[in-house]
Formats: structure tokens, sequence, C-alpha cells
């Protein structure tokens, strides 16, 4: 048996929760993750002036750091 066709047979005796996670660890293995990213990170860096930087620090700072005890 290969190691392919091994991990399959462990698979299929997972239960739902126990085959998500392995999903999960096996999508995180995938090298081409890493590339995909880096590559979007790339596409945007830079995109905002200084200017636009702070504010959008300032917006995050004022509206989306601030718990609502009354809200869900």
């Amino acid at each position: 048996m290969t190691p392919l066709e091994s991990i399959v047979e462990d698979l299929k005796t997972l239960g739902p929760e126990r085959l998500e996670l392995a999903a999960s660890f096996i999508q995180k293995l995938k090298p081409s993750i890493e590339p995909e990213r880096r590559a979007a990170l790339a596409r945007t860096f830079g995109c905002l002036s200084a200017e636009e930087a702070d504010e959008l620090e300032r917006v995050i700072a004022e509206g989306c750091e601030q718990v609502d005890e009354q809200g869900w």
C-alpha cells in the first residue's frame, strides 16, 4: 500500500469534525498557498498614500476598537 492509499484509508475512518480538521491541515501544507499570498501582498503593498494610511488608522481606532456591551 502506498503512503497516499494509507492516508486515504485513515481518512475514511474519521468522523466529520476530524475530517474537517484534516482537510484544513492538508490545505495548509499545499506549497501553492505561500506564493499566492506573497503575490497578493505585492499587488497591494504601497497602494495607500501616507495620508490615506493615517486616515485609515484613525477610522479603525475610532470605530472598530470599541466594545458595545449592549450590542450582540
